[in-house]
C-alpha cells in the first residue's frame, strides 16, 4: 500500500512538473507573439525570400509569428569562425518555417539548434560537440534525429534567393526533420489521418522507383537525382520541388504534387 501511494505521489510530482514547464513554454510564446515584428526582419524577408511579398496576408503572418517561435526558442551557433547575424536567423527560419504554415503544430519540437558554416563545411570536422563524429566528407547540411541542423550559410542564402531552380538545403534539411519526428528517418512523416498512409505509400513509393530508374539510365527529371538514394532522401528532395518548381511538379507528378500538398497544406503554385 505504501509504494502504490509513493508511486502515486511521484507520479502526481511529475505531471505537476510538466504541467509548469509547459504553462512558462506557453507564456514564453504568448510574449514573443506578442512582440512587435522588427522592422528589420522584415526587410530580411523582402530582400532574402522572394515568396514571401507573393504570399496572401494570412500566411505572411502565419510565417512571421513561426519566424518569432523558431529564433525564441531555437539556439543558434556559428561555426567555422562565422558570426551570427540576424540576416542568417531570419532567413533560415523563414524557409524552415514555411514547412509548417496552416499544419498547426508544434516548431520542430525535437531540434534544439542549428549549427551554421560560412560556407560547405567537412563532417567530422566540426568545432562543436553538438554533434556525434561521422565520416568526412564535404556536405552543406545535414539533420540529426537527437535535435541538430548543420547548415551552409552560402548555400541557405543561395537557396532562398533563388527560389525557383529546386534546391533549397533548409527546406531539405528540415524535411528530414518532420520525417524523423516520428524516430525514424523513413520518408513518411507524420500523417493528419491513419487513412492517408496507404495513398502516401503506394505515391511514394512508385516516384520513389521512377526516379530510381531514370537515374539508373541517365535521364533527366524534374527532381535532383539525389533523391534516389532512399526514402528519407526523397522525401526531401520532393519537398524542395514542392516549393520551388510548384507548376512543374503539380503537371508532370500530380499525384506527389497532391499528396504534398495534401501534408503541408499550401499551394505554392499560387504564390
Amino acid at each position: 500500500m505504501k509504494l502504490i501511494f509513493f508511486f502515486l505521489v511521484v507520479g502526481a510530482g511529475v505531471f505537476a512538473v510538466k504541467l509548469f514547464l509547459k504553462g512558462r513554454s506557453n507564456l514564453r510564446r504568448r510574449e514573443l507573439l506578442n512582440t512587435p515584428f522588427p522592422q528589420a526582419w522584415s526587410l530580411i524577408l523582402k530582400n532574402n525570400l522572394p515568396p514571401y511579398q507573393m504570399m496572401p496576408p494570412e500566411l505572411q503572418k502565419q510565417l512571421r509569428e513561426y519566424i518569432r517561435i523558431f529564433i525564441g526558442e531555437k539556439s543558434f551557433e556559428g561555426c567555422g569562425g562565422l558570426i551570427l547575424t540576424d540576416e542568417i536567423k531570419v532567413t533560415i527560419a523563414a524557409q524552415a518555417s514555411m514547412l509548417l504554415l496552416n499544419r498547426k503544430c508544434e516548431c520542430y519540437p525535437k531540434l534544439y539548434s542549428i549549427l551554421v558554416y560560412p560556407s560547405t563545411y567537412v563532417a567530422g570536422a566540426r568545432d562543436s560537440l553538438a554533434l556525434p563524429p561521422t565520416d568526412s566528407s564535404v556536405r552543406l547540411g545535414e539533420s540529426w534525429s537527437h535535435g541538430a541542423v548543420v547548415l551552409a550559410w552560402d548555400s541557405v542564402k543561395g537557396g532562398a534567393m533563388n527560389f525557383r531552380d529546386g534546391h533549397n538545403v533548409t527546406m531539405h534539411e528540415f524535411a528530414h526533420q518532420l520525417d524523423q519526428e516520428d524516430g525514424r528517418g523513413d520518408g513518411v512523416p507524420i500523417l493528419g489521418t491513419r487513412s492517408a498512409y496507404s495513398a502516401w505509400s503506394r505515391v511514394f513509393s512508385e516516384e520513389y522507383e521512377s526516379l530510381q530508374r531514370k537515374t539508373e539510365a541517365g535521364k533527366k527529371s524534374l527532381m535532383d537525382k539525389y533523391g534516389a538514394t532512399d526514402p528519407a532522401e526523397f522525401f526531401a528532395v520532393a519537398t524542395e520541388t514542392f516549393f520551388e518548381k510548384p507548376v512543374q511538379l503539380k503537371k508532370r507528378h500530380p499525384e506527389l504534387y497532391h499528396e504534398l500538398q495534401s501534408f503541408y497544406l499550401v499551394s505554392p503554385d499560387e504564390w
